[in-house]
């Protein structure tokens, strides 16, 4: 079925026809009748898979022709970067029409944010604790929000922000049409779900979680210090245009984009300690092509979409099954085609042997022929946790001493400049204390 069967609005079905957007996704066909309808909405959808626009479309068609300066949509996101792109799909789909958006996260200033509360654009899009701190203020107010949205549930889940979720939803009327998107549904999803939601249509809720069909994925076994070593030979066979190369920490993330920038390949990174223009530098550079590899770690897995992403790269093994199918999510994006490698190392076997139960496939192992680990120099990008230790004791002891010598030298200018004191020989001139203090009182004898 085409977009055109669907009863969207006329300024709607024009921004999407500008967007190349003929036919909607799966999810899409399910997800938008049933909002437009006006009902509560838990859906299990893959990253990739058109989810955005499946709850922005039934929302902006009914906003359109209410009155303004009153926020009546909110989407609950669990990081900056997702907020960023759900603001900007909205304004793509919303481009014809008055429909107005605005981000609330945290890493920038609050008075824009506090601006788009006071002046009552029509959506926000919000992570929950920067949402918390504005819930602080009068301002923040509310009271006639009509729509909520949780997306990415699960993520919001494993982030710690449930209970914060339960703190918004005091803040937030109670007669509402809620919809909630999850890529897995772990029992605290479906029990939150089940609080939230009044006869919900339930969209893919059995479904296993696992990537897009239109991801190749495959294995590279190789040792833990020749991962950069590879990683560089298959930049260099000029096979992959663009990579988003995912790491486990954000210390490797920071190593392994300066051994690639050593090695004369344009990359940045992102991750937590990034500050939020970093973050998006970062993520802008990456989009316009500026830099041919971003080096991320999971907080980005979710937020990033860039159009024909062709490769995603695990550097390390994640921790979690549905990491992996996050990751690899960013490439085959609405039902294209995208090639995910995994590097695995020894020790991490154990996490590789769970994704592939979680998928329910053995991914096929791959070797680069004219690739010799034991001809490439070791990169350590992990410095063990004992040489961590001693380096840290090792730096405190020289600034301890580096301190006391500081001191040592300060004092000894201070004492060679010091004046001798040309009143130090001069007899007080109080009184002498002790029994016989009052001496100058006495009554001299008589006669």
């Amino acid at each position: 079925m085409p977009f055109s069967g669907l009863s969207l609005h006329q300024d709607l079905h024009r921004a999407l026809r500008e967007l190349g957007f003929a036919r909607p996704t799966p999810i899409q066909q399910d997800a938008i009748p049933a909002g437009l309808a006006g009902r509560d909405v838990l859906a299990c959808a893959m990253t990739g898979s058109g989810k955005t626009a499946a709850f922005l479309l039934p929302i902006i068609h009914r906003l359109i022709g209410r009155s303004r300066r009153t926020t009546r949509a909110l989407v609950l996101a669990p990081t900056r970067e997702l907020a960023a792109q759900i603001v900007q799909s909205h304004d793509e789909l919303a481009v014809h029409t008055p429909i107005t958006a605005a981000a609330v996260f945290g890493g920038v200033g609050m008075g824009p944010q506090e601006h788009a509360f006071r002046a009552g654009v029509d959506v926000l899009v919000a992570t929950p604790g920067r949402l918390l701190d504005h819930f602080r203020f009068p301002y923040a107010k509310l009271d006639h929000l009509e729509y909520l949205v949780l997306d990415e549930a699960d993520r919001m889940l494993d982030m710690g922000f449930l209970p914060d979720i339960r703190r918004i939803l005091k803040h937030l009327p109670g007669k509402r049409q809620t919809l909630l998107f999850s890529a897995t549904m772990p029992p605290e999803i479906a029990k939150l779900a089940g609080e939230l939601l009044r006869d919900p249509v339930s969209i893919n809720v059995q479904r296993a979680a696992a990537p897009a069909v239109g991801i190749t994925q495959a294995v590279y076994p190789i040792g833990r210090d020749q991962k950069a070593a590879l990683l560089l030979t298959l930049l260099n066979r000029g096979e992959m245009n663009q990579a988003l190369v995912f790491t486990r920490t954000k210390h490797r993330a920071d190593r392994l984009a300066k051994y690639l920038v050593k090695q004369g390949i344009k990359a940045e990174r992102i991750h937590g300690n990034r500050s939020q223009a970093q973050r998006t530098a970062a993520l802008a550079g990456f989009k316009s092509g500026l830099h041919r590899v971003l080096v991320a770690t999971d907080i980005a897995a979710r937020g990033i979409d860039v159009e024909a992403l062709g490769h995603v790269l695990n550097f390390d093994v994640p921790e979690v099954p549905e990491d992996y199918i996050h990751r690899v999510g960013r490439t085959g994006r609405a039902e294209a085609t995208g090639e995910a490698f995994t590097f695995v190392a020894p020790d991490e076997a154990a996490d590789l042997a769970r994704i592939e139960r979680a998928i329910g496939r053995r991914l096929p192992r791959v070797t680069v022929p004219d690739f010799d680990a034991a001809g490439h120099d070791a990169t350590p990008l992990e410095i063990p946790l004992g040489e961590r230790i001693a380096a840290i004791r090792a730096k405190k002891a020289e600034d301890r001493e580096r301190a006391r010598a500081k001191a040592a030298r300060k004092e000894a200018a201070a004492a060679a400049t010091k004046r001798p004191d040309p009143c130090s020989n001069v007899r007080p001139s109080h009184p002498p204390r002790g029994p016989r203090a009052d001496w100058h009182r006495r009554r001299p004898p008589r006669g």
